[in-house]
């Protein structure tokens, strides 16, 4: 017997929540709300304090099941985004 290989976690939808909030909907038909206020708080790099601005924030897309801002400036580990973890 061949067991199937387990799929790649992927992001399949995104939404904003509110705030610096995020509903994610991963290929594992699991959703999830990530807060990414204390991580933009935090953060130093000039290329990511940038969204702190709620409107740049808004401005995510998804690339190949990525979540991204711009050119791929602020990006996060799927897995990291699944288990809240940033």
């Amino acid at each position: 017997m061949i067991s199937a290989e387990p799929k790649l976690l992927e992001i399949t939808s995104a939404k904003y929540a509110g705030d610096f909030k995020l509903r994610l909907t991963f290929n594992q038909e699991e959703e999830r709300v990530v807060d990414f206020s204390d991580f933009l708080l935090h953060t130093k790099s000039p290329m990511t304090t940038k969204y702190r601005d709620k409107d740049l924030f808004k401005n995510f897309t998804l690339k190949y099941g990525d979540l991204c801002w711009g050119d791929y400036e602020m990006v996060f580990p799927v897995a990291d985004l699944y288990t809240g973890r940033l």
